[in-house]
């Protein structure tokens, strides 16, 4: 068969899907945090499937919010009962995406996190693996951390340290990576010394969860490619806006929106 002539292969490569993962759940700020993300979303050129997983059900709030966004999505359910909620809701979209064989390139999004747009055109450029530096903002905003790759040119050589005093391997976050989801029943295409299924592991410390599913997917840094410049821009702030343990005022319930009537006169 004839090669594709360099033109339309780029013309192609730039349409590559992009499947954006999101996890989810009842909180004070859900609905602020995923209709923000929607409108990131919708300004990304297609093909792009979101793949939002909701803990224990398919709330009508989080379905409306989806429906109204513009963007492809599907809504999937975590129904188990886990002590770490946001790695089985991702173990739930990775099962889906290799049993669908959904051919594209993979993004951890949590909905509390600002993006350029730019970043989704570069995710596209993935052959396996890319990787960027991320900001991480404290709720006070008077601090704030850099996490992810050092690069020289697009090689990855060394990785930035957040206010975190945890050794890792990787110094990263989910949100300052993306990779060609092939890598997920493809194994033997991409050398991989691994054949087991990709998946994010409950047991880890959480510090150090990004690092074991990374190691997953590649052997060293050589397999790695520094996407945002050569890793000099940031494309992404990671807000850690609210405490992990909010929740709503005691006796304050609200089953229904209230909508705001203002006189016309």
């Amino acid at each position: 068969m004839d090669a594709l002539p360099a033109a339309l292969s780029v013309e192609l490569e730039s349409h590559k899907l992009l499947i954006i993962v999101t996890p989810t759940y009842v909180q004070p700020f859900q609905a602020y945090h995923l209709n923000r993300l929607a409108h990131t979303l919708r300004n990304v050129p297609p093909p792009l499937l979101w793949l939002v997983v909701e803990t224990f059900t398919r709330s009508s709030e989080t379905a409306k919010i989806l429906r109204g966004s513009g963007v492809m999505y599907r809504h999937l359910v975590c129904k188990q009962n886990v002590t770490y909620i946001k790695d089985t809701s991702l173990n739930i979209a990775l099962s889906h995406i290799e049993e669908h064989r959904l051919d594209g390139i993979v993004h951890f999004a949590d909905d509390n996190g600002i993006y350029s747009i730019h970043l989704f055109d570069q995710m596209r450029q993935i052959r396996r693996f890319g990787t960027w530096p991320v900001a991480i903002v404290t709720g006070t905003g008077k601090q704030v951390s850099i996490e992810g790759p050092v690069c020289n040119g697009s090689q990855v050589i060394g990785w930035h340290r957040n206010l975190s005093k945890i050794s890792r391997r990787l110094h990263t976050t989910m949100a300052s990576f993306a990779f060609n989801s092939t890598v997920l029943w493809e194994p033997n295409r991409w050398l991989s010394l691994n054949p087991e299924p990709r998946r994010k592991h409950d047991l880890i410390e959480e510090d150090s969860e990004e690092t074991a599913f990374i190691e997953e997917l590649f052997e060293d840094e050589s397999q790695m490619e520094g996407l945002a410049n050569n890793c000099s821009l940031i494309m992404v702030w990671h807000l850690r806006a609210e405490a992990s343990e909010m929740r709503y005022p005691k006796g304050w319930l609200m089953q229904k929106n209230l909508d705001v009537v203002i006189p016309l006169a």
